[in-house]
């Protein structure tokens, strides 16, 4: 065993890999301390229960698909931002095959609404980051936007369109992107 002290990271990171590698149902506290070498009771250290693990595993996952790599500009347009989502999304599927549709059967029994908080959190810090964007894209018409249809709602609205697309596997954001030109550009 392992007796350096694992940290929190390095778990999930042990977790992501084996998504990656054997899928979804291979990430458990047994598993993934094997994965990292260490004792059952190292994992519990981290983690209260196997679904505080799966749920930290998801918003971990989430995060490493859309995390922005290191040295990439800002996006020079809002659509530019939502190609790019399509195609993390695209290459997320390649890397974790089958954690977008089974993801959200892992959120069962006693810790759902902790698990649903976590994608919630995720799915809000990406929504932040589009808004982010959308504020900064200087050709946006701003006059398309009052006080029901506001630029937040315009992102909610594509960010379900988004995540509808993410759970058919249909990773062509073409008629997305069209729909958000003709609405935002003159």
């Amino acid at each position: 065993m392992n007796t350096v002290v694992t940290s929190k990271e390095e778990i999930l990171q042990a977790s992501r890999r084996l998504i990656q590698q054997q899928g979804w149902a291979a990430v458990s506290i047994r598993s993934v301390a094997q994965a990292c070498n260490i004792s059952v009771g190292s994992i519990y250290h981290y983690f209260d229960s196997k679904s505080d693990l799966a749920a930290a595993t998801v918003e971990s996952v989430w995060c490493d698909i859309f995390h922005m790599p290191e040295g990439r500009a800002a996006f020079c347009c809002f659509t530019d931002c939502v190609e790019w989502a399509y195609e993390r999304m695209r290459r997320g599927n390649e890397a974790y095959p089958g954690f977008f549709s089974m993801h959200s059967m892992s959120f069962v029994g006693e810790d759902k609404a902790g698990g649903q908080e976590r994608m919630a959190r995720s799915w809000k810090h990406i929504q932040d980051g589009f808004h982010r964007v959308l504020m900064e894209d200087e050709a946006v018409n701003t006059a398309v936007f009052d006080d029901v249809f506001t630029p937040e709602k315009f992102v909610e609205i594509v960010f379900s369109l988004i995540i509808s697309s993410l759970l058919r596997h249909d990773y062509d954001g073409a008629g997305v992107v069209g729909m958000v030109k003709r609405v935002l550009y003159r």
